[in-house]
């Protein structure tokens, strides 16, 4: 597992995370309040503020409820990336549990 990919678990049942991951206009309430203090859907992208003030345009590029994967991509960011790409998907992991695998 290379630095650009996270693994994390939760003592949630796959459905109950993922229903938080899918909830995209709510990162800032949902998945990183705190780190990410507001988030505003804008067509087929939603607009992200961080808590140092960066403020991020992400494409939503894919929503599979069966495979529970996110796929997006920053498309505007101070960084001035050249090219991004990401995808959170929810995995059952034992007992009323779940892998979160974010892979940027």
């Amino acid at each position: 597992m290379g630095p650009s990919e996270k693994t994390s678990q939760s003592r949630r049942v796959p459905e109950h995370v993922w229903e938080a991951v899918r909830d995209v206009g709510a990162v800032h309430q949902r998945l990183a309040p705190g780190f990410v203090v507001s988030t505003r859907l804008d067509g087929d992208a939603r607009i992200v503020t961080f808590a140092n003030g960066a403020v991020a345009r992400e494409l939503l590029v894919d929503l599979d409820d069966k495979a529970r994967r996110l796929a997006y991509s920053v498309v505007e960011s101070p960084l001035r990336m050249t090219h991004h790409h990401a995808t959170i998907q929810v995995l059952p992991e034992g007992a009323n549990q779940s892998r979160v695998v974010w892979i940027c």
